[in-house]
């Protein structure tokens, strides 16, 4: 005898509801009766889309065109810096533009990013350490030479104001910037000798050590040797 409470009603499955072409037909019928009486939002959803790509790659084109004429009118700012006119290559002489005009008007672009480390190295040797440091820290590259040599550039002008702990901590961090055996054994000096500097004598040690472990060859080891042999350490370890 059936159960009185048993449905005879047939189970659906999501697969033969998928495969239902009538049901498919049902749903393609409920989805443009949504847009005919949606026009306006569906309208504005595909606006708003296409803006956003438009948008994208208009800035991309823009971003790159004042890239390639902001490095055009650094050329001579570039020039009276690599000759040490150094007010010249910060303000421009009145018909090129200095680094501080380029970061003004191009200040999106690579050019820009670049003339903050121009800015930066022109005001340390003006001995303008505030300013120095302020331009460094603007500048980001991921390259291997130029961003290791910013952090370095700021230590040298935390050394210039006597804060010994900060610049140790950017000669370190210029260090541990993709460590390779031509420039890691000279920041690792720097900042062992601003450790020094500020009484780390374990974290001078350390870094003294590592240029002798791992720079055996580099043209720092001895003096590395001979200040850690001075602070009491092995100069062999």
């Amino acid at each position: 005898m059936a159960d009185k409470n048993q449905t005879n009603a047939p189970e659906h499955h999501t697969g033969d509801y998928l495969e239902n072409p009538e049901a498919i037909a049902g749903q393609i019928s409920k989805t443009e009766q949504f847009v005919e009486n949606n026009k306006g939002l569906v309208l504005g959803v595909v606006a708003v889309a296409v803006l956003v790509v438009a948008g994208f790659f208009g800035f991309k084109y823009y971003k790159t065109s004042q890239n390639e004429k902001a490095q055009s009118e650094m050329f001579q700012a570039v020039y009276y810096f690599e000759n040490d006119s150094l007010n010249l290559a910060l303000n421009g002489d009145g018909n090129s533009l200095g680094f501080l005009d380029i970061i003004d008007e191009y200040g999106i672009t690579d050019a820009a990013n670049l003339a903050h480390y121009y800015s930066g190295a022109a005001y340390l040797k003006q001995g303008n350490y505030d300013e120095a440091i302020a331009q460094l820290k603007d500048f980001g590259a991921d390259d291997l030479l130029i961003q290791a040599k910013a952090y370095a550039l700021i230590g040298d002008a935390y050394m210039q104001k006597k804060d010994f702990e900060s610049a140790a901590s950017y000669f370190k961090k210029a260090a541990d910037y993709k460590p390779n055996k031509y420039f890691t054994p000279g920041y690792l000096l720097k900042a062992a000798i601003a450790y020094e500097k500020s009484n780390n004598i374990e974290a001078a040690k350390e870094s003294y050590t590592e240029i002798i472990e791992k720079y055996w060859e580099s043209a720092q080891v001895q003096q590395a040797k001979k200040y850690k042999a001075r602070l009491g350490g092995n100069s062999a370890s």
